[in-house]
């Protein structure tokens, strides 16, 4: 498996539209996998990336039902909630990497994960500084707070763009050009909703839900 991500002169500021003209110069993925034990619900999700000379955008588009958000706080644990999230590792040769996991009202959690060399060495995983957050450019189509679940067919999407200097603070690298190879790998869950469940892109291994393993991240390839 593997993702191009298409190039633009400049990102327009994140407004969550899927459907407007510059999105639609994006290849769409599609998070498809349910590996494990769940509720049974299993809903559409697509993801789309693009990126210019200063960040990386992604949008989610989800036709769910069951939806809920409660997480108010950066740095919340929003896997509870209907969520989307990205993980992606931008060193070649390290499995080090962001996570970035948001719900359906725009709330995000970000942790620096260390790789296996560096866990060796003594370091740990850590969470992405409040004022590094705010650096992050959101969009989403629901309230922030989402509260009593939203029982009927919803279709909801989130839209974020990630500076590159984030990526160079957090692990030395420089900003991608054309030919440059991240690795990710995209899921959708919704631990405390009504109807749980654990989908993914690219398949990963193991009995019970876990998305940290980036092992089976695959190629993201910027064109």
């Amino acid at each position: 498996m593997r993702y191009v991500i298409r190039s633009v002169p400049a990102l327009d500021a994140p407004d969550a539209n899927w459907d407007s003209p510059r999105w639609a110069t994006a290849d769409t993925l599609h998070v498809s996998a349910y590996p494990w034990e769940d509720s049974g619900h299993h809903p559409p999700t697509s993801a789309r990336l693009l990126y210019d000379s200063e960040a990386l955008a992604v949008i989610f588009r989800v036709e769910d039902r069951y939806v809920r958000a409660v997480a108010r706080r950066f740095q919340d644990s929003v896997c509870q909630d209907s969520c989307v999230e990205f993980f992606v590792a931008p060193v070649p040769d390290s499995d080090a990497y962001f996570n970035f996991e948001v719900n359906c009202g725009g709330t995000m959690l970000v942790h620096r994960c260390a790789s296996t060399a560096e866990r060796a060495a003594g370091k740990q995983t850590y969470d992405m500084a409040a004022q590094d957050g705010e650096r992050i450019r959101m969009a989403h189509s629901l309230p922030s707070i989402v509260e009593p679940e939203i029982t009927e067919p919803t279709v909801w999407t989130v839209e974020y763009h990630l500076p590159f200097a984030l990526f160079r603070q957090y692990f030395a690298v420089e900003p991608p050009r054309p030919g440059t190879v991240w690795r990710g790998n995209f899921y959708k869950c919704g631990d405390a909703t009504s109807h749980p469940h654990w989908g993914t892109w690219a398949p990963v291994g193991g009995a019970r839900p876990n998305f940290h393993q980036p092992a089976f991240f695959q190629p993201l390839h910027f064109a």
